[in-house]
């Protein structure tokens, strides 16, 4: 039991190392904000989770704890990306849609 932790902790820690990658090669902050919570929340998860394996004693509180960063990640991010957005952060010129301005006149209509 003790190996099959060890490999899912090496994958999480695998997509860690990925989204920092990304985290420093994407153009601008609203990629960057991308590759940072898709990959280091499934990172973070399987990291939490190998180590939950592989000290079974820990495993409820690494369940408990992997839920939360599945909750809190996504959302921290969209509002990370929605105030870098209203501040005026411009997009990469190679971006070639921003349907935030469609969405921002729809919500005026109503």
């Amino acid at each position: 039991m003790e190996l099959f932790g060890v490999i899912i902790t090496g994958i999480g820690v695998m997509f860690l190392f990925l989204g920092n990658l990304g985290i420093l090669r994407l153009p601008d902050v609203y990629n960057r904000i991308q590759a940072g919570t898709k990959c280091t929340t499934l990172g973070a998860v399987l990291t939490i989770m190998g180590v939950g394996i592989m000290q079974p004693a820990w495993l409820w509180k690494c369940l408990l704890i992997a839920l939360f960063v599945l909750v809190t990640n996504p959302i921290s991010s969209h509002a990370i990306a929605r105030g870098s957005h209203k501040s005026g952060v411009p997009l990469c010129d190679r971006s070639v849609v921003d349907k935030s301005e469609e969405f921002e006149e729809y919500k005026e209509e109503k």
